[in-house]
């Protein structure tokens, strides 16, 4: 039996949320937090664990960002919505409850607004939240450490995309550990 607070891959899913185009220019670490989330995409793929993207208003704020792109399947799910919390997009919380996901790991941008409200969101929803800290970020270092601080005092679980990685595999003889370790070299 294993703490409640580490990731169960039976139980999880990952929601990237709105790293989009239109933030490449406005966030200083874009192209690290595209990278880290398109990572996290590939790791979550081999460990047979659901993602799903989500997209704020893509007619303003373009498309997923290509890094992101070149690592979807056919199984990684696009959302659109114009709230800036992802359950604010139902189709969203039904695929997460049709999957019968209990804990959901985020990570995108912004973390003040879309990452954070999306957090509570999913709390106020029954979800355990995990966010990855090292795949989030603002266009401000201030606002990004808020959003942390503000999601990790409601509830918010803190890791990062090779904790994800470690907690759902749980053993270095999970099938997928090699994978997974040439993933994060």
């Amino acid at each position: 039996m294993s703490h409640p607070s580490l990731l169960d891959a039976g139980e999880a899913a990952l929601l990237v949320i709105d790293i989009q185009e239109a933030f490449r220019s406005a966030v200083p670490d874009f192209a690290l937090i595209a990278s880290r989330a398109s990572t996290a995409i590939r790791g979550f793929q081999l460990l047979n664990v659901p993602a799903m993207i989500t997209e704020q208003y893509p007619n303003g704020l373009g498309r997923t960002a290509e890094e992101l792109q070149l690592v979807l399947t056919e199984e990684t799910e696009t959302f659109e919505k114009t709230a800036f919390s992802s359950c604010g997009a139902e189709p969203v919380i039904k695929k997460l409850k049709k999957l019968g996901t209990r804990q959901v790991v985020i990570c995108g941008l912004e973390t003040h607004v879309c990452v954070n409200q999306t957090a509570h969101g999913l709390l106020d929803l029954g979800f355990q939240v995990h966010v990855m800290t090292d795949c989030v970020a603002s266009r401000f270092s201030h606002d990004r450490e808020a959003g942390i601080a503000k999601m990790q005092a409601s509830g918010v679980v803190q890791s990062s995309v090779e904790m994800a990685f470690f907690e759902l595999m749980k053993d270095s003889t999970h099938e997928q550990f090699k994978e997974i370790q040439a993933l994060i070299r």
